[in-house]
């Protein structure tokens, strides 16, 4: 690889990053919904749980270290979990269940009506981020769902959807990471007293 080849590779990523940047714009209000979805939540003493596949479950993880941490200011630390996390049981779940049920029985186990899922699902598409969704509907939790393209199956089953309009995986997750970040941003000083 020459210095030519990687500079054009970041110039056409550069260029593709700005053109989803113009249009992120139109998700202030679904970001707020979320945001404010989020807030209502962890204020009343419910959890988040969050889920996602792949590049996503490192967003998830992410989500969930900056809700349970902190971000940007300090403040006490919510109940946040990745779903992605626990290796032993994913293991076991793997092997005694379909795949698809990966996220949605530890929804059943660890979900209560009025905690929340954000779910991550570049493509909107993975069977078991759709059915941690609808499990979450069916247990009376809240669901934000990070979505990705025109935001697949998953789309209509969250109460706030956050749908990046790109198919490129690596954009759809810069944008995401953009997203929740500016979510957090939002975020700490309620979450401390403060806003």
């Amino acid at each position: 690889m020459s210095t030519s080849d990687v500079a054009a590779a970041l110039a056409g990523n550069r260029q593709a990053a700005r053109e989803l940047l113009d249009a992120v714009d139109a998700l202030a209000g679904p970001l707020q919904q979320a945001t404010n979805l989020v807030a209502h939540a962890l204020l009343a003493g419910r959890k988040l749980l969050c889920c996602g596949n792949g590049g996503s479950a490192c967003d998830s993880a992410h989500l969930a270290a900056e809700i349970a941490g902190r971000y940007r200011i300090e403040r006490p630390g919510f109940p946040a979990i990745d779903l992605t996390a626990n290796h032993a049981l994913l293991t076991c779940l793997l092997n005694d269940y379909p795949p698809e049920q990966l996220f949605a029985r530890q929804v059943k186990a660890l979900g209560a009506a009025g905690d929340v899922l954000v779910a991550f699902s570049t493509s909107g598409r993975s069977a078991n981020v759709r059915l941690a969704l609808e499990t979450a509907k069916a247990k009376g939790l809240k669901t934000v769902a990070f979505l990705g393209g025109d935001g697949g199956d998953c789309r209509d089953l969250a109460d706030v959807q956050l749908v990046v309009p790109a198919d490129t995986t690596a954009r759809v997750q810069e944008i995401h990471l953009l997203l929740y970040h500016t979510l957090c941003d939002v975020l700490d000083p309620v979450l401390a007293g403060k806003g």
